[in-house]
């Protein structure tokens, strides 16, 4: 992909993979309070995370998730049925894509997760 602003910093992330702990509202924002700790990554507001509850597809159901960082903001979605994840950490700051990957993993207690940065 051809970078089209060149001065300006961003630093893109995508985390997927299998999860073997329970999933709600609790747990996700959990997630979301350690990802930032790990990374020195500031939230300057709470995580807003929904749940369709039904509506839509039965393979689809699970959670979308969003944290808005000083430095730009991690979307989490969460497919309960499947219990798989994916996450898209977008910021402004440099962080380890190591230390999120292996945070990530610990966290979910996911045996294996795959990443891309982009």
């Amino acid at each position: 992909m051809r970078d089209l602003a060149p001065n300006l910093m961003r630093q893109r992330l995508l985390i997927e993979g299998f999860y073997k702990i329970d999933i709600d509202k609790k747990s996700i924002a959990s997630y979301f309070k350690n990802i930032t700790q790990s990374l020195k990554l500031r939230m300057y507001g709470d995580p807003i995370i929904f749940s369709p509850g039904g509506i839509g597809k039965k393979e689809n159901q699970g959670y979308d998730a969003f944290v808005p960082l000083i430095d730009s903001g991690i979307a989490l979605y969460i497919w309960s049925n499947a219990k798989f994840f994916s996450i898209v950490i977008y910021t402004c700051k440099r962080f380890n894509e190591k230390t999120a990957v292996a945070e990530t993993k610990k966290f979910f207690k996911a045996n294996k997760a795959v990443y891309q940065k982009f």
